[in-house]
Protein backbone atom coordinates (compact mmCIF):
# COMPACT_ATOMS: atom_id res chain seq x y z
CA UNK A 1 0.00 0.00 0.00
CA UNK A 2 3.18 2.49 1.11
CA UNK A 3 4.42 1.92 -2.70
CA UNK A 4 1.14 2.31 -4.09
CA UNK A 5 0.68 5.44 -2.37
CA UNK A 6 3.78 6.77 -2.94
CA UNK A 7 3.98 5.70 -7.06
CA UNK A 8 0.28 7.34 -7.37
CA UNK A 9 1.40 10.71 -6.01
CA UNK A 10 4.49 11.05 -7.17
CA UNK A 11 3.38 10.65 -10.96
CA UNK A 12 -0.40 12.88 -9.50
CA UNK A 13 2.55 15.62 -8.91
CA UNK A 14 4.86 15.01 -12.56
CA UNK A 15 1.28 15.58 -14.47
CA UNK A 16 0.41 18.31 -12.52
CA UNK A 17 4.03 20.00 -12.52
CA UNK A 18 4.39 19.25 -16.32
CA UNK A 19 1.00 20.66 -17.41
CA UNK A 20 2.20 23.72 -16.00
CA UNK A 21 5.58 23.72 -17.49
CA UNK A 22 3.56 23.75 -20.91
CA UNK A 23 1.88 26.78 -21.61
CA UNK A 24 0.08 25.53 -25.06
CA UNK A 25 -1.23 22.69 -23.16
CA UNK A 26 -2.89 25.04 -21.09
CA UNK A 27 -4.08 27.13 -23.19
CA UNK A 28 -5.44 24.50 -25.78
CA UNK A 29 -7.35 23.08 -23.15
CA UNK A 30 -8.61 26.08 -21.78
CA UNK A 31 -8.82 29.01 -24.56
CA UNK A 32 -9.92 26.75 -27.13
CA UNK A 33 -13.05 25.21 -25.32
CA UNK A 34 -13.97 29.05 -23.99
CA UNK A 35 -13.51 30.58 -27.71
CA UNK A 36 -16.00 27.94 -29.05
CA UNK A 37 -18.61 28.72 -26.13
CA UNK A 38 -18.09 32.64 -26.89
CA UNK A 39 -18.37 32.00 -30.99
CA UNK A 40 -21.35 29.45 -31.13
CA UNK A 41 -22.92 31.36 -28.20
CA UNK A 42 -23.27 34.84 -30.06
CA UNK A 43 -23.21 32.88 -34.13
CA UNK A 44 -26.57 30.76 -33.09
CA UNK A 45 -28.28 32.89 -30.60
CA UNK A 46 -31.13 34.14 -32.81
CA UNK A 47 -31.62 30.59 -34.09
CA UNK A 48 -31.60 28.78 -31.02
CA UNK A 49 -35.07 27.30 -29.70
CA UNK A 50 -34.88 26.34 -25.72
CA UNK A 51 -35.84 22.39 -25.15
CA UNK A 52 -38.67 23.93 -22.83
CA UNK A 53 -39.98 26.21 -25.43
CA UNK A 54 -40.35 29.44 -22.98
CA UNK A 55 -37.55 31.35 -24.68
CA UNK A 56 -36.37 32.37 -21.57
CA UNK A 57 -33.18 30.54 -21.87
CA UNK A 58 -30.52 31.91 -24.00
CA UNK A 59 -27.87 29.69 -26.36
CA UNK A 60 -24.96 30.83 -24.24
CA UNK A 61 -26.52 29.52 -20.83
CA UNK A 62 -27.39 26.70 -23.01
CA UNK A 63 -23.92 25.82 -24.20
CA UNK A 64 -22.31 26.46 -20.81
CA UNK A 65 -22.48 23.51 -19.10
CA UNK A 66 -21.18 22.04 -22.33
CA UNK A 67 -18.50 24.00 -22.47
CA UNK A 68 -17.22 23.51 -19.03
CA UNK A 69 -17.33 19.38 -20.20
CA UNK A 70 -15.48 20.10 -22.98
CA UNK A 71 -12.94 21.59 -21.28
CA UNK A 72 -12.80 18.20 -18.95
CA UNK A 73 -12.78 16.41 -22.66
CA UNK A 74 -9.59 18.21 -23.75
CA UNK A 75 -7.98 18.27 -20.59
CA UNK A 76 -7.94 14.66 -20.09
CA UNK A 77 -7.27 14.01 -23.70
CA UNK A 78 -3.85 16.29 -23.07
CA UNK A 79 -2.67 14.79 -20.35
CA UNK A 80 -3.22 10.89 -21.18
CA UNK A 81 -1.47 11.79 -24.71
CA UNK A 82 1.52 11.90 -22.76
CA UNK A 83 1.39 8.54 -22.04
CA UNK A 84 2.73 8.13 -26.00
CA UNK A 85 5.49 10.10 -25.70
CA UNK A 86 6.22 8.80 -22.14
CA UNK A 87 6.30 5.16 -23.98
CA UNK A 88 8.80 6.66 -27.04
CA UNK A 89 11.22 8.04 -24.68
CA UNK A 90 11.35 5.16 -22.12
CA UNK A 91 10.10 6.55 -19.22
CA UNK A 92 6.94 4.54 -19.28
CA UNK A 93 8.85 1.02 -19.56
CA UNK A 94 11.28 2.43 -16.82
CA UNK A 95 8.10 2.72 -14.24
CA UNK A 96 6.72 -0.70 -15.27
CA UNK A 97 9.69 -2.89 -14.15
CA UNK A 98 9.88 -0.86 -10.80
CA UNK A 99 8.72 -2.78 -7.63
CA UNK A 100 5.37 -0.72 -7.22
CA UNK A 101 2.30 -2.16 -8.06
CA UNK A 102 0.31 -1.63 -11.68
CA UNK A 103 -2.51 0.01 -10.26
CA UNK A 104 -0.06 2.69 -8.87
CA UNK A 105 0.62 3.89 -13.01
CA UNK A 106 -2.91 3.66 -13.52
CA UNK A 107 -4.23 6.27 -10.89
CA UNK A 108 -0.80 8.34 -11.00
CA UNK A 109 -2.03 8.73 -14.64
CA UNK A 110 -5.44 9.28 -13.92
CA UNK A 111 -5.47 10.85 -10.97
CA UNK A 112 -3.36 13.78 -12.26
CA UNK A 113 -5.73 14.65 -15.07
CA UNK A 114 -8.96 14.82 -13.07
CA UNK A 115 -6.99 17.28 -10.98
CA UNK A 116 -6.18 19.27 -13.82
CA UNK A 117 -9.25 19.04 -15.33
CA UNK A 118 -11.46 20.03 -12.40
CA UNK A 119 -9.16 22.69 -11.64
CA UNK A 120 -10.16 23.85 -14.84
CA UNK A 121 -13.11 23.47 -14.71
CA UNK A 122 -13.62 25.26 -11.66
CA UNK A 123 -12.35 28.43 -13.21
CA UNK A 124 -14.76 28.24 -15.75
CA UNK A 125 -17.83 27.30 -13.62
CA UNK A 126 -16.36 30.86 -12.01
CA UNK A 127 -18.01 32.71 -15.02
CA UNK A 128 -21.53 31.27 -14.80
CA UNK A 129 -23.17 34.35 -13.55
CA UNK A 130 -22.26 36.33 -16.42
CA UNK A 131 -24.90 34.25 -18.62
CA UNK A 132 -27.24 34.19 -16.16
CA UNK A 133 -25.94 30.85 -14.05
CA UNK A 134 -26.70 31.51 -10.18
CA UNK A 135 -24.14 30.04 -8.48
CA UNK A 136 -24.78 29.33 -4.40
CA UNK A 137 -22.96 26.87 -2.07
CA UNK A 138 -25.15 23.86 -2.98
CA UNK A 139 -24.44 24.19 -6.49
CA UNK A 140 -21.12 24.85 -6.37
CA UNK A 141 -20.90 21.68 -3.81
CA UNK A 142 -23.15 19.74 -6.39
CA UNK A 143 -21.33 20.68 -10.00
CA UNK A 144 -17.96 20.04 -8.13
CA UNK A 145 -18.71 16.38 -6.87
CA UNK A 146 -20.55 15.84 -10.60
CA UNK A 147 -17.38 17.33 -12.68
CA UNK A 148 -15.30 15.44 -10.71
CA UNK A 149 -16.99 12.00 -11.50
CA UNK A 150 -16.99 13.23 -15.08
CA UNK A 151 -13.26 14.00 -14.99
CA UNK A 152 -12.31 10.69 -13.83
CA UNK A 153 -14.33 8.77 -16.19
CA UNK A 154 -12.93 11.34 -19.22
CA UNK A 155 -9.26 10.41 -17.81
CA UNK A 156 -9.72 6.95 -17.52
CA UNK A 157 -11.58 6.55 -20.73
CA UNK A 158 -8.48 8.69 -22.23
CA UNK A 159 -5.99 6.28 -20.84
CA UNK A 160 -7.54 3.23 -22.25
CA UNK A 161 -7.68 4.99 -25.65
CA UNK A 162 -3.67 6.05 -25.42
CA UNK A 163 -2.41 2.90 -23.68
CA UNK A 164 -3.27 1.06 -27.35
CA UNK A 165 -1.99 3.81 -29.47
CA UNK A 166 1.70 3.83 -30.63
CA UNK A 167 1.85 7.30 -32.28
CA UNK A 168 0.13 10.65 -31.62
CA UNK A 169 -1.55 11.17 -35.00
CA UNK A 170 -3.11 7.91 -33.84
CA UNK A 171 -4.53 8.98 -30.78
CA UNK A 172 -5.68 12.81 -33.00
CA UNK A 173 -7.41 10.49 -35.68
CA UNK A 174 -9.89 8.86 -32.43
CA UNK A 175 -10.20 12.10 -30.68
CA UNK A 176 -11.96 12.87 -34.14
CA UNK A 177 -13.62 10.09 -35.27
CA UNK A 178 -15.03 9.14 -31.18
CA UNK A 179 -13.87 11.40 -28.37
CA UNK A 180 -15.52 14.83 -29.96
CA UNK A 181 -18.43 12.90 -31.42
CA UNK A 182 -19.26 11.55 -27.91
CA UNK A 183 -19.25 15.28 -27.07
CA UNK A 184 -21.38 16.83 -29.96
CA UNK A 185 -24.36 14.01 -29.22
CA UNK A 186 -24.23 14.35 -25.52
CA UNK A 187 -27.12 17.24 -25.39
CA UNK A 188 -24.15 19.36 -24.54
CA UNK A 189 -24.43 21.44 -28.16
CA UNK A 190 -27.40 20.99 -29.11
CA UNK A 191 -30.80 19.22 -26.96
CA UNK A 192 -32.13 15.78 -28.54
CA UNK A 193 -36.01 17.54 -28.33
CA UNK A 194 -37.44 17.95 -31.58
CA UNK A 195 -34.37 16.30 -33.48
CA UNK A 196 -34.56 13.07 -35.49
CA UNK A 197 -35.50 9.78 -33.47
CA UNK A 198 -32.59 7.95 -34.58
CA UNK A 199 -30.63 10.71 -32.99
CA UNK A 200 -32.14 10.69 -29.89
CA UNK A 201 -32.00 6.95 -29.60
CA UNK A 202 -28.15 7.29 -30.24
CA UNK A 203 -27.74 10.18 -27.72
CA UNK A 204 -29.44 8.40 -25.06
CA UNK A 205 -26.85 5.20 -25.62
CA UNK A 206 -24.15 8.04 -24.54
CA UNK A 207 -22.88 7.75 -21.54
CA UNK A 208 -21.91 11.42 -21.48
CA UNK A 209 -25.01 12.27 -21.73
CA UNK A 210 -26.00 11.66 -19.01
CA UNK A 211 -22.95 13.56 -17.51
CA UNK A 212 -24.10 16.30 -19.03
CA UNK A 213 -27.59 15.72 -17.71
CA UNK A 214 -26.44 15.70 -14.15
CA UNK A 215 -24.37 18.51 -14.38
CA UNK A 216 -27.66 20.53 -15.61
CA UNK A 217 -29.43 19.20 -12.61
CA UNK A 218 -26.94 20.72 -10.77
CA UNK A 219 -26.84 23.98 -11.93
CA UNK A 220 -30.46 24.48 -11.84
CA UNK A 221 -31.45 22.45 -8.65
CA UNK A 222 -34.69 24.65 -8.33
CA UNK A 223 -35.82 25.31 -11.86
CA UNK A 224 -37.48 22.21 -13.32
CA UNK A 225 -37.94 24.37 -16.16
CA UNK A 226 -34.58 24.54 -17.00
CA UNK A 227 -34.15 20.80 -16.66
CA UNK A 228 -37.28 19.23 -18.82
CA UNK A 229 -36.21 17.01 -21.83
CA UNK A 230 -33.41 15.27 -20.09
CA UNK A 231 -32.77 11.95 -18.18
CA UNK A 232 -33.68 12.22 -14.56
CA UNK A 233 -31.13 13.27 -11.64
CA UNK A 234 -31.12 9.95 -10.11
CA UNK A 235 -30.69 8.22 -13.71
CA UNK A 236 -27.64 10.87 -14.63
CA UNK A 237 -25.80 10.57 -11.83
CA UNK A 238 -26.19 6.52 -11.55
CA UNK A 239 -24.97 6.13 -15.30
CA UNK A 240 -22.34 8.31 -14.73
CA UNK A 241 -20.57 6.57 -11.70
CA UNK A 242 -21.00 3.73 -13.52
CA UNK A 243 -19.23 4.93 -16.50
CA UNK A 244 -16.43 6.14 -14.25
CA UNK A 245 -16.24 2.79 -12.81
CA UNK A 246 -15.89 1.39 -16.03
CA UNK A 247 -12.97 3.50 -17.52
CA UNK A 248 -11.06 3.10 -14.56
CA UNK A 249 -11.90 -0.94 -14.55
CA UNK A 250 -10.31 -0.69 -17.83
CA UNK A 251 -7.60 0.70 -17.49
CA UNK A 252 -6.73 -1.48 -14.76
CA UNK A 253 -7.16 -4.47 -16.64
CA UNK A 254 -5.47 -2.64 -19.77
CA UNK A 255 -2.49 -2.04 -18.09
CA UNK A 256 -1.73 -5.61 -16.67
CA UNK A 257 -1.61 -7.49 -20.09
CA UNK A 258 1.78 -6.02 -21.23
CA UNK A 259 4.67 -4.42 -19.07
CA UNK A 260 6.27 -2.91 -22.23
CA UNK A 261 2.74 -0.57 -22.38
CA UNK A 262 2.02 -2.06 -25.76
CA UNK A 263 -0.75 -4.02 -24.92
CA UNK A 264 0.19 -6.40 -27.91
Amino acid sequence: MRRFLVATAGLVRREIVRFLRERTRVFGALVQPVLFWAMFGAGLRSSFRPPVGSGEVGYAEYLFPGTVVLILLFTAIFSTISLIEDRREGFLQGVLVAPIPRAGVVFGKIFGGTILALLQGMLVLACGPLVGVRLSARTVGLSLAILASLALALAALSFCIAWRMESTQGFHAIMTVFLMPLWLLSGAFFPAAGGPVWLGRVMSCNPLTYGVAAFRHALYPADAALRQGIPSAALSVGVTLLFGAATVIAALLLARQRADGTGR
